[in-house]
């Protein structure tokens, strides 16, 4: 039994997917239950929009009654209307800061045995390569940019089947291996099913509608779409071209009547896609939403976060007020109010040409000249207010002085004091910081999750290795043990790097680095150049580190047959090494004929490094 509409078949297995509905009814359905969310969700996308306004410097504008964003107008001609933006520097600032938030992941091994601490390792290195073929570092700072506008934004995985290297060809068609897909998706694209739902997980369906051309939909999902105008925003004019239609993508979580979840894909009155959920990328590799949230500052029992331009709108209009309401007096005092007797003067004339040095005024005899009247002074509430609302901007956004102009303030003249108020700058952004770091480790554990699911042919992976020489890895999805994601560095605003050089200068004074002889080694040596930033100079090789690799390499050798030591090796590492991997649970299933092979390969060690500190005596 197979359903068709236009070049979609459903098959057998995904007819129950339609439940007791037809495919015309699904898609109606579908429709009204955005529109839905699109109503309920209105106000939001309204103070979004505001937002987006204040900071491209549109601040005369407002919520209308009815439901637009609308330009206020001038109450008299004569009124200034200049803006002075701040909400623009505090932004930039913001992000200036929160641009530093780039965490490192790692992950943590299953257990303590040696294959899984080197699937951990192998793992933390396919996450790597994910961000760097990714450029994960552009893509959170476009993501950051929309949930400091509008307080919410969201990254979504998937699996790119024309991703990675080619491996062939089917069909005169190039056939790739697949790779990770990472996209920011802007808050005004995401709807989920109650607004009160303060996570993705809580949602029982979530809805991504996004603007495509007709051409991308006919390439995708091969069904003819009629072009349409689309609202990029909702509630804004169209912007884009008649090509265009809204693809909704409505995914439903696991449930009792589907298992499997759903996914449903329409475009105006067309079925696009129906089946199950796809991507294992919940915890223990269950069936999820492919979205990452990251807020701004969350609020209590919604969705949706909230931005600090939001908070800071109200100042921003009061802050334009008082500054043209002083622009205004200010005109006043330069170009003066001319008091004149009716009918003493020509009005008109005075009107155009004002009263410029050296001009002849004549005005009827009997009359009185025409006189500046007195205007007074600025009132000093003016500038009150002003600094007032400048403290304000502080308070609200957490960009103090030292952030917004690069300048110490006058008051501050100890060093410890200024320490103490960089601190509290950090503070301030520490919270959304660490929204970034958590959205991040989401991330990773998604792809992880993603590769295990995918990767089931052996693949090679290139890296660079401690020492700076490149290293190759072949891996599947069965090397992958773990999703164990933690992060490998501390919040990057509190850990500044003139902040990291210091702590390592201070452990050296200490003597902590030293061994137990009091001299740092060649391997301490080569780290402390690598935690001050300096890397490995001239690529120049830890001697110790390639010790120890080859002690490690010699451990998988031992396994399977004999291995002799040589002349070269530094044998009091090589007998560490050997001894540390015996006493591993691993090692606990080797057979005797193995254990026997490590014990006489030590002793071999042990008798060449006794002949060699002989001859060094002699």
């Amino acid at each position: 039994m197979k359903k068709q509409q236009g070049n979609i078949t459903l098959s057998k297995d995904v007819i129950y997917l339609l439940g007791d509905q037809t495919i015309q009814e699904l898609i109606d359905e579908v429709k009204k239950d955005f529109e839905n969310r699109q109503n309920v969700r209105r106000k939001l996308e309204l103070q979004w929009q505001l937002n987006m306004n204040f900071v491209l410097g549109n601040q005369y504008c407002d919520i209308a009654p009815n439901g637009q964003i609308e330009d206020r107008e001038k109450r008299f001609y004569w009124q200034e209307r200049q803006v002075f933006n701040h909400l623009a520097p505090i932004l930039e600032t913001r992000l200036a800061k929160l641009n530093r938030v780039r965490p490192k992941m790692s992950v943590m091994p299953a257990t303590d045995t040696d294959s899984d601490i080197y699937a951990a390792k192998l793992s933390t290195l396919l996450l790597n390569s994910a961000y760097q073929k990714n450029e994960l570092d552009k893509i959170i700072f476009e993501a950051t940019v929309w949930s400091e506008t509008c307080g919410t934004v969201f990254y979504k995985l998937g699996w790119d089947a024309s991703g990675g290297r080619q491996v062939g060809d089917a069909d005169d068609k190039p056939v790739f291996e697949g790779d990770i897909s990472i996209t920011v998706v802007p808050p005004f694209e995401i709807y989920p099913d109650y607004l009160t739902a303060c996570e993705i997980e809580d949602c029982q369906s979530l809805i991504h509608a996004q603007a495509m051309t007709t051409k991308t939909i006919q390439e995708i999902w091969g069904v003819e779409v009629a072009g349409e105008q689309v609202n990029i925003f909702n509630n804004t004019p169209p912007l884009s071209p008649q090509d265009m239609a809204i693809v909704i993508e409505r995914y439903e979580k696991p449930s009792s009547k589907f298992p499997e979840g759903r996914l449903i894909i329409i475009a105006q009155d067309k079925l696009l896609h129906l089946g199950e959920l796809e991507l294992r990328i919940g915890a223990d590799y269950t069936l999820s939403y492919p979205f990452v949230k990251q807020t701004c500052t969350k609020a209590a029992g919604s969705f949706f976060g909230i931005s600090i331009i939001e908070r800071a709108i109200p100042v921003q209009r009061a802050y334009n007020a008082v500054k043209n309401r002083k622009h205004e007096f200010l005109n006043r005092i330069a170009m003066g109010v001319l008091a004149v007797e009716d009918g003493a003067v020509d009005t008109d004339e005075l009107t155009e040409e004002g009263l410029p040095p050296g001009k002849i005024v004549v005005y009827r005899q009997g009359s009185n000249p025409p006189v500046f009247m007195d205007t007074g002074r600025l009132p000093a509430e003016l500038n009150y207010e002003e600094d007032r609302l400048m403290n304000e901007f502080i308070s609200i956004s957490g960009v103090s002085e030292i952030m917004r102009n690069s300048q110490v303030p006058s008051s501050i003249s100890s060093g410890v004091g200024l320490q103490l108020l960089i601190e509290q700058d950090d503070t301030r952004l520490s919270m959304t910081a660490e929204f970034i770091r958590e959205a991040v480790k989401s991330i990773a554990k998604m792809i992880l999750r993603l590769y295990k699911q995918f990767v089931t042919e052996t693949r090679l992976l290139k890296a660079a290795g401690e020492n700076g020489e490149l290293e190759t890895y072949y891996w599947r999805d069965n090397d992958i043990t773990s999703d164990d994601v933690a992060f490998a560095t501390e919040n990057e605003l509190n850990q500044t790097p003139a902040n990291k050089r210091n702590f390592v200068f201070d452990l050296l004074k200490t003597g902590l680095l030293a061994d137990e002889n009091g001299k740092i080694s060649n391997h301490m040596r080569h780290k402390i150049l690598e935690m001050l930033g300096l890397g490995i100079w001239e690529g120049a090789k830890d001697i110790e580190s390639l010790h120890i690799k080859k002690a490690k390499k010699e451990n998988q050798a031992l396994l399977r047959q004999e291995v002799n030591p040589s002349e070269i090796d530094d044998h009091d590492l090589h007998i560490q090494e050997h001894i540390k991997f015996m006493l591993c649970d691993e090692f606990k299933k080797a057979s005797q004929e193995i254990e026997k092979r490590f014990l006489t390969h030590i002793r071999q060690h042990k008798e060449i490094a006794k002949i060699d500190n002989e001859e060094n005596i002699q």
